[in-house]
């Protein structure tokens, strides 16, 4: 997505610049969020003191869960931070840092990955959904539905957020 920036010569030039360092903020919170949600849900699976007393759901719904609640968190931590940070900063700030992020060879490659794999998993996950529905609306049975169908939005963010990483 930073590619499709429009990038200028000088940073005082730089147009769009708030939109930029938030979706980079986003962005890196996305990724961050989904590291945290591997990481609970890893610690819960090995750590037996950890693990809940009632019955749990497959590992895959819970390590989408877990993604996608700590991705929104972040993504909330994150955005405060942001406006901590930048608040009251003149414009030339705000361009400055946008510029910065532009100029960056090897962020706007790690950007790329990150938006592809997200797009990619997003668009599988969305993929499994409509051909699971079909064909529970046809009549065929399936044991356990995708982890994706079962926990909806939750399961599409959880699995964008791992897109992000498995790029």
């Amino acid at each position: 997505m930073s590619r499709y920036f429009p990038h200028t010569a000088y940073a005082e030039d730089q147009p769009l610049a708030r939109t930029i360092l938030t979706t980079h903020v986003a962005t890196r919170a996305v990724t961050v969020g989904t590291l945290l949600g591997v990481a609970v849900t890893s610690a819960r699976t090995v750590i037996p003191a950890l693990r809940p007393k009632i019955e749990q759901q497959p590992f895959a719904a819970r390590l989408l869960r877990s993604c996608a609640g700590s991705i929104l968190a972040t993504l909330g931590v994150a955005g405060v931070g942001l406006v901590v940070r930048m608040w009251g900063r003149d414009d030339i700030a705000w361009r400055d840092r946008s510029w910065r992020l532009l100029e960056s060879k090897g962020q706007l490659e790690t950007d790329d990955w990150t938006y592809g794999g997200m797009g990619a998993a997003a668009a599988t996950s969305a993929l499994l959904m409509v051909k699971a529905k079909t064909k529970a609306e046809a009549g065929a049975r399936k044991k356990t539905p995708p982890a994706v169908l079962v926990l909806g939005w939750r399961g599409l963010v959880g699995a964008a957020g791992l897109g992000a990483w498995a790029a």
